[in-house]
């Protein structure tokens, strides 16, 4: 039997989970790709061993070889996959093993199982001053003891000539330094604290992630009531006679590592504790010569100390933020996901400091139109599920996100998704013209109410709380740096999307990029209602780039 035959290897779409029990459907759509200049797009290449276990070696063949990056997809366990409430579009339910991890095939070695499906993730990254024209990717396992050729399957990239504009589009994943200092055991603010978080950023903003969640104090994220999480303070407070000094040399640091790694927005982490703006976030400061705790769950959000203390403290930061010229940069939080039983304690706190604040825009996330209605809010980042009501009402700046709650029918990245369900977000944020995008883990490595940090190539799902896929999007290397998941990948693809959806905006029309969305569909695009399939995404693409590449050359 040649030895050719016992082994298989299929080019598939990007948008495809390849399970170890199950073959992965062939998708025309997915070969050949098309690419603008300025982008990444992905393709997997699928194989299949029907021969005892060996090692083989992945091998690439392009002429553009500097432009591919190969990486083994790797499955990861999730004890919960996904809620007892949800629709029928889920791949999978059960706890298992899911496609998510991607790596370098370590000493570029892929170790083939009998009867077990794997996949290789393909990057093709074309530069700005790539010429354009087709570029055939070869991918090929070859035996690892004498160098003979397994398998290969080939993709032919198609290059227009035409190039893709920077992100505007503000994004912003939750970023966690605290749990990078935790998971590495390494103090904060340490020289090797700050080079961690240095490269989980520059990793962020290369895939899309352009607005950073910025600690100027502990933020009062996930944490149950009279808990804590780790102490991360980027402004120094001191308090002598009664007077508050503060130090911005570790937020200037900050700014200058995050301007470096291109990052775009920030946003200050939150005044006020999560849901309702009860308390103070947790303050540290050296009283009197002591460093000790300021503030905190004791301390209540307004009517008290920390009043006179923020009112002490944001003119202060707002002039060094101007001073740095970071004004139109720079967004406010009081506090996240409030309710409509907790409107008066919202109200109250941010009325407590919006008058500080100047021209700085506050954003916060909700999900009741009712609470919207009251005024109290500024800009609003709605949960997508909720998001029909503000649509109707022609809420101005609208932004929005997802998390664990929005489970049904809706866009969300859960390994218990498809891609596709991951990618399509990019085309309806273009439709509705939404203003920017948050979601809350970048990379929080700890258990629901942060209780305890966990390994998060083990533990997927916070402590079984939230469906894996929710809390991270990104893994923690024995290096310091992060590895990358399918997720970050496809959320990368839809902000490309987003980018070309612009573009070709600008050069026809919104009411014609709007009828390529639209065609052919039974039924308007919304939020909870919109094609499933991997193959609307794939073709819609590769037409917006052929009428964005017609008209920049008309």
């Amino acid at each position: 039997v040649p030895m050719q035959s016992l082994y298989t290897a299929k080019a598939i779409s990007s948008l495809e989970k390849v399970f170890p029990d199950t073959e992965p459907p062939a998708c025309p759509e997915a070969v050949p790709l098309t690419a603008l200049r300025g982008e990444t797009v992905s393709f997997q290449v699928a194989f299949h061993s029907g021969d005892s276990r060996r090692y083989a070696r992945a091998s690439v063949i392009c002429p553009r070889g500097e432009a591919v990056e190969l990486r083994e997809v790797v499955t990861v366990p999730c004890r919960y996959p996904a809620h007892a409430k949800r629709d029928a579009g889920y791949l999978r339910t059960e706890p298992g093993l899911y496609p998510d991890l991607l790596r370098k095939p370590p000493g570029g070695l892929l170790r083939l199982v009998p009867g077990r499906w794997k996949s290789l993730w393909v990057d093709f990254t074309a530069d700005r001053d790539m010429p354009p024209g087709d570029v055939p990717v070869t991918v090929a396992l070859l035996d690892m003891e004498s160098g003979g050729e397994l398998c290969r399957a080939e993709v032919a990239v198609e290059l227009l000539d035409a190039t893709l504009p920077e992100q505007t589009f503000p994004r912003t994943e939750w970023f966690h330094g605290d749990c990078l200092a935790d998971y590495y055991g390494v103090e904060v603010f340490s020289p090797r604290h700050w080079e961690i978080m240095e490269s989980f950023i520059r990793t962020a903003v290369r895939r899309g992630i352009n607005m950073i969640l910025t600690p100027q104090f502990t933020p009062p994220l996930d944490i149950r009531q009279g808990g804590e999480r780790t102490a991360i303070q980027l402004v120094d407070v001191a308090v002598e006679n009664s007077a508050y000094r503060f130090g911005f040399e570790k937020l200037r640091r900050w700014v200058d590592m995050c301007e470096g790694c291109g990052v775009r927005y920030y946003e200050m982490s939150h005044l006020f504790t999560q849901w309702g703006a009860q308390c103070a976030p947790k303050v540290m400061a050296n009283v009197d010569g002591q460093y000790r705790q300021l503030f905190g769950w004791d301390s209540p959000a307004t009517g008290g100390e920390y009043t006179r203390f923020l009112h002490a403290y944001l003119p202060a930061l707002t002039e060094r933020l101007n001073a740095w010229g970071l004004r139109d940069r720079v967004y406010f939080h009081i506090s996240d996901e409030p309710t409509r039983d907790q409107l008066e304690s919202y109200k109250a706190a941010k009325e407590s400091v919006a008058h500080l604040l100047g021209d700085f825009p506050i954003m916060d996330a909700i999900s009741d139109y009712a609470f919207y209605e009251t005024g109290v809010m500024d800009t609003v980042v709605c949960a997508n599920d909720h998001i029909e009501p503000f649509l109707a009402g022609g809420v101005e700046n609208l932004w929005a996100y997802y998390c664990t709650s929005q489970c049904v029918d809706v866009s969300n990245r859960f390994f218990s998704l498809p891609s596709a369900r991951n990618r399509i977000y990019g085309v309806q944020l273009y439709k509705y013209d939404i203003k920017g995008a948050l979601h809350w883990g970048y990379n929080f490595y700890n258990a629901q109410y942060s209780l305890h940090p966990i390994d998060p190539f083990f533990e997927t799902d916070a402590g079984e709380a939230f469906p894996g896929g929710d809390p991270f999007l990104v893994y923690p290397a024995a290096d310091g740096t992060p590895l990358e998941s399918i997720r970050m990948m496809v959320l990368a693809h839809a902000m490309a999307d987003l980018r070309a959806l612009r573009l070709l905006e600008s050069l026809r029309g919104r009411v014609y990029v709007l009828s390529l969305i639209e065609e052919g569909l039974t039924e308007p695009l919304t939020f909870s209602r919109y094609p499933a399939d991997t193959a609307y995404l794939l073709r819609l693409r590769a037409r917006v780039n052929r009428e964005i590449a017609a008209a920049s050359g008309s």
